[in-house]
């Protein structure tokens, strides 16, 4: 299967083809939606559903923001920035989330600047150092998928706010899925050095698996889309490894606390300033 092909069967029932980054659309996701914290909904367990997801984003656009001058192209320098600025815009809008429903009135800074390593709750596999565009790509392909199912699934949430952000979010993810869809064929199928970097780059992801399938059950979803996507590579099903642990107990990897000191450096220096 070319590339052309697994773009287009992976679009499939997404036609609005959306690529716009997210804090730079026309329209506002929540306008006229109700923030009211409808009957039946434990405020605290949406409250940490908000933050999860959120903290994914962030640390994941943190990591995408390092190509930021290092790209193989600019092209690509430019898609994946936008990338990231997507997923930080959904992390904007479920740190809100969360600070409206959990009686803290935190704002969004608060959740991402001031918080320690200890107490974010992102999966494990978002905060990993990329080094490698292979490696890039390929989290990004494993991610986006999972993080696409489970905001298919959002879109119907008792919650109208989050709810609607998983709705918007979808159109986006679809696209970061595509692009890197795209870019794990490429590689997978292209030169030697790419297919080795590739199938290395899933031996590393794949003991990270089972923490997302954990956290949300979405497997059969994510498993169809890595073996569609492998299958045109030419690249074997990474075979699952499981390790012990949780992002989602705020048990990470050594590599999240240097992460945040850069991403928190300046709002800790001068905590309160304005432009």
């Amino acid at each position: 299967m070319s590339d052309d092909h697994v773009y287009l069967s992976l679009a499939e029932g997404h036609e609005d083809d959306t690529r716009w980054a997210y804090g730079t659309g026309f329209e506002d996701p929540l306008h006229g939606v109700d923030t009211t914290v409808p009957e039946g909904v434990d405020a605290a367990s949406l409250a940490a559903d908000c933050v999860a997801l959120a903290d994914d984003a962030l640390v994941s656009a943190q990591r995408l923001a390092e190509w930021t001058t290092r790209a193989p192209e600019l092209e690509e320098e430019v898609a994946l920035a936008n990338i990231g600025l997507d997923l930080l815009g959904q992390a904007r809008l479920l740190y809100a989330r969360a600070g409206q429903v959990d009686g803290t009135g935190r704002g969004e800074d608060a959740y991402a600047y001031f918080r320690g390593a200890d107490d974010f709750r992102n999966v494990r596999l978002a905060e990993l150092p990329g080094g490698d565009f292979a490696f890039s790509v390929v989290r990004l392909l494993v991610l986006s998928s999972w993080r696409l199912a489970h905001f298919e699934e959002l879109s119907s949430h008792p919650d109208p706010v989050l709810a609607a952000v998983a709705a918007k979010g979808v159109k986006e993810l679809t696209y970061h899925r595509q692009y890197a869809a795209e870019w794990v064929v490429r590689l997978g199928d292209g030169t030697d050095e790419s297919h080795r970097r590739t199938r290395r780059a899933m031996e590393r992801i794949a003991p990270y698996f089972g923490e997302l399938f954990t956290a949300y059950d979405v497997r059969d979803e994510v498993v169809a889309v890595l073996r569609q996507v492998t299958e045109a590579a030419g690249l074997p099903m990474p075979v699952y490894r499981p390790l012990p642990g949780t992002g989602r107990a705020g048990e990470h990897t050594e590599h999240l606390a240097p992460l945040l000191a850069e991403l928190q450096s300046v709002a800790r220096a001068h905590p309160g300033a304005t432009w």
